[in-house]
C-alpha cells in the first residue's frame, strides 16, 4: 500500500520554476510557472517580498502563447508567390542551408551592407533575441542597421537635448513625496512602465495628492488615478506647454535662481514665448484656439504646477510619437527646469527613461562624475565584439546629437526605422547608404508595427531574400523565403534587465523543454555559425556560462547563482533615485553631461544644424499632417495609435482569455459618429490615401471629438481588395520622420464611413 501511495504521489508531484517575461511591454515581470509531467498547468507571479515584480494579465495568460495551436512547429519554405502563404515543411538542415547560402551570395555579391538586420522588441533578455543574430553577423562582416526607436526617439532626442543623458526622473516611490502629479499622455494602467507604477500612483491618490491627466483619451489610468482629466487636441502639447511657460514666466512664477544657476539660453526662450521673436505671444488664448483646452484650465494647471511644489510633470511617450514630437518632449523638459523642479524629492526631471543609478555606476559600481564626451572616451580603435563592422569609425549623420555621450548610435550607415521601406525601395540612388538585397529578421513582427504597411509589402516584395525567425506566423512571416520556428520564454534561460532602470533583475529559467521543433535563438546561431565558417565565437560557449559573463558588468547582482534561484535580484537601495541629485547639490564636481555643462534650454548643439524644422527652443511646428493641414478637408480626423492592455505591440494579439479582456474597435467620439450616421459596433472603414482598414465601431465620450483611436498591435490581414480586415492602424500611419527623429505614428489624417459589408462586426 505504501508503495501504491508513493507512486500516487510522484505522479501527482508539481514542480515550480521561478521564470519572468521580457516583452517590450514597460515591465520585466515575474512569473512562477507550475510544471507537472513536463507540462505548464498554471502561472503565477510575486508573492515574495516587497517590491513584489507582479505580472499583468499578459504575464498570466502566457500559457495559451506556449501551447497556441497556431505556434510554429518546423522549418519553412516558401512554396508560392512571395506574400501568397504557401508554404512546405522542411527540415533544420535545410533551412539553415538556405539562410547560410543565401548570406554569403548577397554578401560576395554586394557587400554585407546588402544585409539588412531587422532587430525588435519581441525578446528582451540578455541572450535569446536578437543578440546572438547580431554577434554572428559581426562576425562575418556586420550588416545594415537602423537607427531611432518608435516608442521613444523623440522623448529620447529631447533628453539628450535638454540634459545632456537619458537617464531622467526619480523612482517611482519618490511620487509619495509630490504634492502634484501631472500625467501627460502617459498611461501605465495600460504600459505598465515598470512593475508597481500604478500602486505607487494609487498610494500618492491615498495621501491626498492631486493627479491631473492630460490626454486626448479618457485613459484606464484617468479614470482610476486622476482627480482631473484635461482633454487635448493631439499633437498640439507643445502650444499648451509653451502657454503654460507664458503664464510661469508673466506672473514670475519661474525660478530665477535656478534658472541662473543650472540652465543656460532662458532669455532666448523668453523672446520666443513672450513673442518677441516672431509677435506672437504664447498666450493662454492662442493656446486654446489650437489645442481646444480653454484658457482658464491652462491657466490653473501653469499656476498650480509652478507654486504647489514639489511637483512631478510626467511626460509619457504617446505625444512623442508625432511628427515634431521632440518638440513635445523638449517642452515639457524645459517647463521641469525653469520652476526648478529638478534634482529634488517630490520633482521630476522629465524626459527618456526613469533610473535607480546611471549606467556607468550599474556597470562599475561606483560613482562616475558627468561631463560632456571627451575624446578619450570615444569608439576603440578596432572593432569590439559588441560593434557593427559596417557602423564602425563611419563619420556621423549631421542631424545627430553627435557631440554627446550616449542616446541612438550616430552611425550615418545606419537607416532611420520608419525610413526603412524608403531605403529598400531607392537604395543609393535616393541617398541611401546601401542597396538593401536581404532582410534579417529577429523578434519583431516588422511590417504590422511601422508606418504604411501598403508600401512595406511592396519594398519586402522587392528583396532578394527574407528570412524570419517566429513563433507564429505573423504578417511579416508570410513575406518570408524561410521561417524559422523559434521557442518561448519558458523553452530557454534568460536574464532580463528593468526595462526603466529600476533594482531588479528577473532571471527566466527554463520551465519545459523546447515544443515541436522550435530552438532558442543561440541554438540557432550555433549551427548557422557553423555553416557559415566561424570557426571561434563567445556562441561556442554553455548558456550559462554565456549569461554569466553578460551578467558580469553588472556590479549590483552580488549573486548569480541566488538570482537564478529565485528568478529575480532585487537590489538594496538607500532611499528612492533622485535624478540631477549630484548635479543640483554639487554643479562644480558633477555638472551635466551636456556641451555646456548644464540644462540647456537653449541647445547649441541643435543651433549648428541650422535646421528650422529642428529649432534649439521647443517650438510649436504645424506640418502636412496636421488638424490645420489643407489635407483635413478629405481626412479631417486624427488617427492616435496608443498601446492596448491585451497586447504587447503585436505580441500575444491572438490569445483567446486575452482577446476576451477587450475587443478591438476604433474609439469614436458620438458627436463625430453622428455626422457619419455610425452607431456602437457597426463596422466602418477608417481610410486615407495610403490605405483602409475595417473595423467596429466603439462610440463613447472618452475620446475627444476630432480624434479616432485605434490601437496598435492587431494584425494586418488583407483581403483580395487590399482592404485590411484586421484592424491594423499602421495601414494608415506615414512612413518617415522629423529632424529629431520622433516617429510620426500619431500625426495621421483619416476620414470614416460605414463599411458597405453585410457584417455587423467582425471578430478582432
Amino acid at each position: 500500500m505504501d508503495g501504491w501511495n508513493k507512486i500516487a504521489e510522484e505522479k501527482n508531484k508539481v514542480e515550480i520554476i521561478n521564470t519572468g517575461c521580457c516583452h517590450d511591454c514597460g515591465g520585466r515581470c515575474v512569473l512562477k510557472a507550475h510544471v507537472k509531467d513536463g507540462k505548464i498547468i498554471r502561472i503565477e507571479t510575486d508573492n515574495e517580498e516587497e517590491p513584489q515584480l507582479r505580472a499583468c494579465l499578459r504575464g498570466r495568460a502566457y500559457r495559451q502563447r506556449v501551447y497556441s495551436d497556431e505556434r510554429l512547429k518546423y522549418p519553412l519554405r516558401r512554396a508560392g508567390e512571395r506574400g501568397e502563404g504557401i508554404f512546405e515543411r522542411i527540415s533544420w538542415e535545410e533551412a539553415l542551408d538556405e539562410v547560410a547560402s543565401n548570406i554569403k551570395k548577397i554578401k560576395k555579391d554586394y557587400g554585407n551592407s546588402a544585409i539588412l538586420l531587422v532587430p525588435g522588441g519581441g525578446n528582451q533578455g540578455m541572450l535569446h533575441g536578437i543578440t546572438p543574430h547580431a554577434l554572428m553577423l559581426h562576425q562575418i562582416g556586420g550588416y545594415t542597421r537602423m537607427w531611432g526607436a518608435p516608442s521613444y526617439e523623440g522623448a529620447l532626442f529631447a533628453s539628450m537635448a535638454t540634459y545632456g543623458t537619458m537617464m531622467t526622473g526619480n523612482a517611482r516611490e519618490d511620487l509619495l513625496n509630490s504634492k502634484l502629479i501631472i500625467m501627460w499622455g502617459w498611461n501605465p494602467a495600460n504600459t505598465i512602465w515598470d512593475p508597481g507604477t500604478s500602486l505607487w500612483l494609487a498610494k500618492a491618490r491615498e495621501k491626498g495628492i492631486k493627479i491631473i491627466a492630460v490626454d486626448p483619451i479618457f485613459t484606464d489610468s484617468a479614470a482610476v488615478l486622476a482627480h482631473e482629466w484635461i482633454p487635448i487636441r493631439p499633437g498640439t502639447d507643445t502650444a499648451m506647454l509653451n502657454a503654460m511657460a507664458y503664464v510661469i514666466i508673466s506672473e514670475n512664477l519661474h525660478n530665477q535662481t535656478f534658472i541662473e544657476k543650472f540652465t543656460i539660453g532662458f532669455d532666448r526662450y523668453k523672446e520666443y514665448i513672450l513673442g518677441i521673436q516672431d509677435r506672437q505671444p504664447k498666450t493662454p488664448e492662442w493656446a486654446e484656439k489650437i489645442t481646444k483646452v480653454p484658457s482658464k484650465t491652462i491657466i490653473n494647471l501653469a499656476r498650480e504646477y509652478a507654486t504647489r511644489k514639489p511637483a512631478a510633470l510626467i511626460a509619457g511617450w504617446g505625444p512623442a510619437r508625432t511628427m515634431f514630437g521632440e518638440q513635445y518632449s523638449r517642452a515639457a523638459n524645459i517647463l521641469c527646469a525653469i520652476t526648478g523642479n529638478i534634482g529634488i524629492h517630490g520633482g521630476y526631471a522629465s524626459g527618456f527613461m526613469r533610473a535607480y543609478y546611471s549606467r556607468e555606476r550599474i556597470v562599475t559600481g561606483g560613482k562616475k562624475k558627468s561631463g560632456p564626451i571627451k575624446p578619450e572616451d570615444e569608439k576603440p580603435k578596432k572593432p569590439r565584439l559588441q560593434d557593427n563592422p559596417v557602423d564602425f569609425g563611419v563619420p556621423p549623420r549631421e542631424d545627430s546629437l553627435y557631440k554627446l555621450k550616449g542616446g541612438t548610435n550616430p552611425a550615418s550607415t545606419r537607416i532611420h526605422w520608419n525610413d526603412y521601406y524608403n531605403a529598400i525601395l531607392e537604395g543609393r540612388k535616393g541617398g541611401y547608404p546601401a542597396d538593401i538585397k536581404m532582410a534579417y529578421i529577429a523578434g519583431t513582427n516588422r511590417l504590422n508595427q511601422y508606418g504604411d504597411v501598403n508600401k512595406g509589402v511592396k519594398a519586402l516584395k522587392s528583396l532578394d531574400f527574407i528570412v524570419v525567425y517566429e513563433q507564429f506566423m505573423t504578417p511579416t512571416a508570410q513575406l518570408a523565403d524561410i521561417v524559422l520556428p523559434v521557442n518561448t520564454f519558458m523553452e530557454r534561460n534568460d536574464i532580463a534587465v528593468p526595462w526603466l532602470g529600476s533594482p531588479y533583475y528577473i532571471y527566466l529559467n527554463k520551465a519545459i523543454d523546447s515544443l515541436y521543433e522550435s530552438k532558442s535563438d543561440l541554438e540557432i546561431c550555433k549551427e548557422l555559425s557553423k555553416k557559415l565558417s566561424i570557426e571561434k565565437s563567445l556562441l561556442d560557449l554553455p548558456e550559462d556560462q554565456i549569461l554569466r559573463i553578460l551578467s558580469a558588468p553588472r556590479k549590483d547582482i552580488k549573486s548569480y547563482n541566488k538570482m537564478k534561484r529565485d528568478g529575480y535580484y532585487k537590489v538594496k537601495v538607500e532611499e528612492p533615485f533622485v535624478a540631477f541629485k549630484e548635479e543640483i547639490e554639487d554643479p562644480d564636481n558633477y555638472p551635466f553631461p551636456t556641451l555646456s555643462g548644464k540644462i540647456e534650454i537653449y541647445c547649441e548643439h541643435i543651433a549648428e544644424k541650422n535646421n528650422p524644422l529642428m529649432p534649439p527652443i521647443p517650438k510649436y511646428l504645424t506640418h502636412e499632417e496636421h488638424y490645420d493641414s489643407p489635407k483635413a478637408k478629405r481626412f479631417p480626423l486624427q488617427l492616435l495609435t496608443p498601446h492596448n492592455k491585451r497586447r504587447t505591440h503585436s505580441t500575444l494579439h491572438n490569445i483567446p482569455w486575452l482577446q476576451e479582456i477587450e475587443p478591438h474597435h476604433a474609439w469614436i467620439n458620438p458627436i463625430d459618429a453622428s455626422k457619419r450616421n455610425i452607431n456602437n459596433r457597426d463596422l466602418i472603414d477608417i481610410y486615407n490615401d495610403r490605405g483602409r482598414t475595417r473595423i467596429p465601431a466603439k462610440v463613447t465620450e472618452r475620446i475627444i471629438p476630432g480624434a479616432v483611436c485605434v490601437y496598435q498591435g492587431a494584425w494586418y490581414n488583407p483581403n483580395k481588395e487590399g482592404i485590411d480586415l484586421g484592424g491594423c492602424a499602421n495601414v494608415l500611419t506615414q512612413d518617415g520622420y522629423s529632424p529629431g527623429g520622433s516617429f510620426p505614428l500619431n500625426s495621421t489624417l483619416i476620414e470614416i464611413e460605414l463599411s458597405p459589408s453585410n457584417e455587423k462586426e467582425l471578430k478582432l
